[in-house]
């Protein structure tokens, strides 16, 4: 009896055309085990994965005897696509002859209820006896059949009691995992708990720098060094089970055509390779820059410098697989298909000068847990407040490209100040009178010359461009020396082109965040490079419940093994794993700040808003059981762990809940401090409209009940 493959690792998966899996049939004789009079026994198990082209109605396993080369089937599909399980040979009087032929219907077998799901690993177990069969998938008892047994037209030879299962031999591709056949029937359960099977796929959850159109495809600024922008993608290795694997791994990303798969090779006009990845704000070719799996997720961060206007318009993607191991589709991902463009930086068409911020000091003075800041910087008491309904938000993409001589760039500044203008007229028309929105509102001086800016038109334009880490790092160099006034016009320049008010958020609160966290780390270190976790936890927890002004809830065990991963730290941290914790925790704090919003966090039974929890966690939460999922509508409020400032969407509460089609999905809430209601429950669900539309939910330790 020889099993194909070792358990776990990359050894233990086989293609369907090398399984060659020997029974013993005198194992299934005799009496004893199996219940219901069932004589002896064993059982056949292994995970199961069948790719995208499979067709009905093929033989996934065969079955022969010794001396006849007749290959019989096994284990097949049928034309619904369902599992069917065949009775032995030289054991049950229904098993199938060389007269049978597809799609069987004058042959005995056994049949799964639902169909086979495709590029899915799936459990199959056989459970054998000289009267039964029964099939288990994924750990289940799906089907059970009561057979005939041949043992009484059986002779004395050995043989007679050896059948060999045989994969399907290049007509079906799919591969197998940790076959192993049991002498004891009732482990089928255990084996399928036992052990699972990998698969790598991308977290778009956690994608950033893509814009995606309604045709599904995405949209990413690349080219020339100086234009193009990061991306980042994530992917994660789990087992079968959807469970995070810490296993020795590496993946390394690479640009492919979408409609072949094949590599994007470099063009004759430029050295460059098409795929970047940055490291610490450098640039190399992504095949050479292989990232490991770290608590199953790697994080790219990417660039492409090839246009699809240069290989005949074209779509790309990014294909991401496992290096120096054999490749497997369950072990490859591929992103959506990818269209580069190069996009040109226009000329501003805005004054910074001359602009009335909508962003104010009164909303500077919220983000940054009460302590306004006067125009030096200075703790100051000021307040003031102003409407930004009428301010005008486009994205960049909608910007003309502005090339040719200053003639022509000055005329479709002029034009796009009059459209702007006429918007923002249309917009205000109901509170005030076109003039007084143009003179309040607007950042036109009224002039086609633009006044003397502090911040340059490319240093605001390179902050739109560019990703989370060089905003970072821009926004670290300058907090030392901006003013309020300064902070303002960069938050609301930002905002207007990137066509996007969260990054306004991440900018206000800049200041505070890097001067606060700097004191922290310097309590914590002592003035060391490094400092012990330990020693570092009691100090995180007090300026967290002092930002967030919470008075009853701290952190958690679990909250804090979270910022632990977060910071990617160990028993001890440097600075750099603070500043990753504390970029993570403070926008959090911030949120929690809110008056409705810290009134929630400080319910705890039911806890209207988990802990810090990871996407994982949040998804088990909703599980009843491995594979049933809670009641339609049920759902959990968690702040992403993926996201740190200054990320838009850092602080935000994401709504992970059971949709209609039961299916977990992820969808983030908007926290926005201009919005009044921002807080109430009720009115935050009302941005996900299937819940409210799905009913009652149940109300759970670890899920919650509008």
């Amino acid at each position: 009896m020889a099993a194909p493959a070792e358990p776990g690792g990359i050894e233990g998966y086989l293609g369907l055309r090398d399984v060659r899996v020997e029974l013993d049939l005198g194992k299934a004789r005799g009496g004893g085990e199996g219940g219901e009079g069932a004589g002896g026994g064993f059982a056949v198990c292994f995970w199961l994965y069948l790719s995208g082209s499979a067709r009905p109605s093929p033989v996934i396993l065969h079955q022969i005897t010794a001396g006849d080369g007749n290959k019989l089937p096994f284990l097949a599909l049928s034309e619904g696509n369902k599992l069917l399980l065949f009775p032995l040979l030289s054991l049950h009087k229904q098993a199938p002859s060389s007269s049978n032929s597809s799609p069987w219907t004058d042959t005995t077998y056994i049949s799964a209820v639902n169909e086979c799901p495709l590029e899915h690993w799936i459990h199959i177990g056989c459970e054998v006896t000289e009267n039964v069969m029964r099939l288990h998938i994924d750990g289940d008892l799906v089907a059970e059949a009561h057979l005939c047994s041949l043992s009484s037209q059986l002779d004395n030879q050995d043989d007679a009691y050896q059948v060999c299962l045989l994969g399907n031999n290049g007509k079906v591709d799919g591969y197998v995992y940790n076959v192993q056949v049991l002498s004891m029937l009732g482990a089928i359960q255990e084996q399928y708990t036992e052990n699972p099977p990998s698969k790598l796929s991308i977290d778009y959850s956690c994608c950033d720098g893509i814009e995606e159109g309604d045709d599904g495809i995405w949209c990413i600024v690349g080219g020339k060094a100086s234009c193009r922008r990061n991306f980042m993608l994530e992917v994660v290795l789990t087992n079968a089970f959807g469970e995070h694997m810490n296993k020795d791994t590496q993946i390394v990303a690479s640009l492919v055509y979408a409609d072949n798969g094949a590599l994007v090779e470099k063009s004759r006009d430029d050295a460059e390779p098409p795929l970047l990845i940055a490291c610490e704000g450098l640039e190399y070719p992504a095949e050479s820059r292989p990232l490991p799996i770290l608590r199953g997720r790697a994080l790219f961060k990417l660039k492409i410098s090839q246009l699809s206007s240069k290989c005949d318009n074209k779509l790309f993607r990014v294909y991401f697989s496992t290096l120096h191991t054999r490749k497997y589709p369950f072990l490859e991902a591929s992103s959506k298909p990818i269209r580069c463009i190069s996009r040109g930086r226009p000329s501003r068409p805005l004054s910074a000068a001359k602009r009335t911020s909508s962003a104010t000091v009164d909303e500077i003075h919220l983000f940054n847990n009460g302590q306004g800041l006067d125009r030096d910087g200075k703790a100051n008491s000021c307040s003031l407040s102003h409407d930004q309904s009428s301010v005008a938000c486009l994205h960049p993409s909608k910007f003309l490209k502005v090339e040719g001589d200053g003639t022509e760039t000055h005329k479709m500044v002029s034009q796009a100040r009059k459209m702007v203008v006429e918007a923002q007229s249309v917009r205000t028309e109901s509170t005030m009178s076109d003039s007084d929105s143009i003179d309040a509102r607007s950042s036109w001086s009224g002039s086609d010359k633009d006044e003397a800016e502090t911040l340059s038109d490319a240093m605001i334009f390179r902050y739109c461009l560019e990703g989370t880490y060089e905003r970072s790092t821009f926004l670290k160099s300058a907090a030392s020396s901006i003013n309020v006034d300064d902070l303002i016009t960069l938050a609301n320049e930002v905002s207007l082109y990137s066509g996007c008010s969260h990054h306004r958020n991440q900018i206000l609160i800049s200041k505070q965040l890097l001067e606060e966290g700097a004191v922290t780390w310097s309590i914590i270190s002592k003035n060391k490079e490094r400092a012990l976790w330990s020693s570092a936890v009691p100090e995180i927890m007090s300026k967290f419940m002092d930002i967030a002004h919470s008075t009853n809830r701290g952190l958690s065990e679990q909250d804090l093994e979270v910022l632990k991963g977060i910071a990617g730290c160990g028993a001890d941290l440097g600075r750099n794993e603070f500043d990753r914790l504390w970029y993570w925790l403070y926008p959090v704090a911030v949120s929690l700040s809110k008056d409705k919003i810290n009134s929630l966090w400080g319910c705890t039974a039911p806890a209207w808003i988990e802990g810090l929890i990871t996407t994982e966690e949040a998804e088990n939460a909703l599980r009843s059981s491995r594979e049933l999922l809670k009641k339609p509508g049920t759902f959990v409020l968690r702040f992403p762990t993926t996201r740190s400032w200054p990320h838009p969407d850092a602080g935000s509460l994401v709504v992970t809940y059971v949709g209609s089609d039961n299916s977990i999905h992820h969808r983030l809430l908007s926290l926005d401090v201009s919005d009044a209601r921002a807080g109430s429950l009720q009115d935050l669900l009302l941005q996900e409209p299937e819940l409210l539309q799905l009913g009652r939910v149940d109300r759970l330790p670890t899920a919650m009940k509008y």
